[in-house]
């Protein structure tokens, strides 16, 4: 086995780690808003390490050029971005349906304005 493979495959055996840890932890969350706060460790350096991996294995066996680093880099930009929008759209959907404003909820309340359902109401 070459250096170059062993590199790699500690970089994929940390990769693996991060998301097996990452899993676990989403499993164990108390609230889908912190969920979807735990994916930072897979989408931040699990991907990356993965194509830095993919990269080494490449570079070692064929040699360099910049076709397969311009691809590499142009992947861990676009999950970076994707993973921050995507996570940030999926934080505020979730917050606005499980957070309750106190104040909103405090003023129904003394209205009498609240949305309770009415089964005879039909």
């Amino acid at each position: 086995m070459a250096i170059y493979e062993i590199v790699a495959a500690v970089l994929i055996v940390i990769a693996t780690f991060l998301v097996v840890a990452t899993a676990v932890s989403v499993w164990r969350a108390p609230d889908a808003l912190t969920r979807v706060n735990l994916l930072g460790p897979t989408i931040g350096l699990a991907v990356p390490l993965l194509l830095l991996a993919k990269i080494i294995v490449e570079y070692g066996a064929e040699g360099f050029s910049f076709g397969p680093l311009w691809r590499i880099i142009v992947a861990c930009l676009g999950v970076w971005i994707i993973g921050s929008v995507g996570s940030f759209y999926m934080g505020r959907s979730i917050y606005g349906v499980t957070v309750t404003d106190v104040k909103h909820a405090r003023r129904d309340r003394e209205h009498g304005a609240s949305v309770i359902s009415d089964p005879d109401a039909n």
